[in-house]
């Protein structure tokens, strides 16, 4: 694995761990997972499976080390390499068809809604939540978490993908 490579990851996962503590929990202790930001785009700047299920890794446990939700740290292990893996298919599948600055917002949104969907079914499951539970924990802390990592994606992949082509990082992966 190359140094450069894991330090850029490991910078991603520290700005996205502050982001994660930082933001309070909404519905039943569920926050908006800012940390999925930053794993995706690590995803999309680093698009192989070892950097990938790293990532996963570290993002699943951080995020269970700062969750508030009962039943939190397992639902996070769950979600953060089910959704990194798809998202990492979806932009190997888009990356020869569409531009990877349109795709990768679309992707993170549609990552943050597995994401959410996954870690909420899991807490409702693990803590026995009732009926309108999941929806409930859906609409008020999955959708603006998918909303709000779309916009920080559409704002931070430009500039990332624009400092990396000017280091010549990328050309010397």
């Amino acid at each position: 694995m190359n140094i450069r490579i894991l330090i850029t990851l490991s910078l991603l996962v520290g700005i996205g761990t502050v982001l994660h503590a930082v933001v309070p929990g909404f519905v039943f202790g569920v926050k908006p997972d800012m940390l999925l930001s930053m794993m995706f785009l690590g995803v999309f700047l680093f698009p192989k499976a070892r950097y990938v299920l790293l990532l996963a890794l570290v993002s699943g446990v951080i995020s269970a080390l700062t969750t508030q939700a009962p039943g939190g740290q397992i639902a996070n292990m769950i979600d953060k390499p089910l959704s990194a893996f798809i998202v990492l298919a979806l932009f190997v599948l888009l990356q020869k068809k569409v531009r990877n600055a349109v795709s990768a917002p679309i992707l993170t949104f549609i990552g943050t809604v597995i994401s959410g969907s996954v870690f909420v079914g899991v807490v409702a499951l693990i803590a026995g939540l009732g009926d309108g539970t999941f929806l409930a924990m859906l609409i008020g802390a999955v959708l603006p978490a998918a909303a709000v990592n779309t916009l920080i994606m559409v704002v931070i992949y430009p500039v990332v993908q624009s400092i990396m082509k000017r280091t010549k990082f990328i050309a010397a992966t």
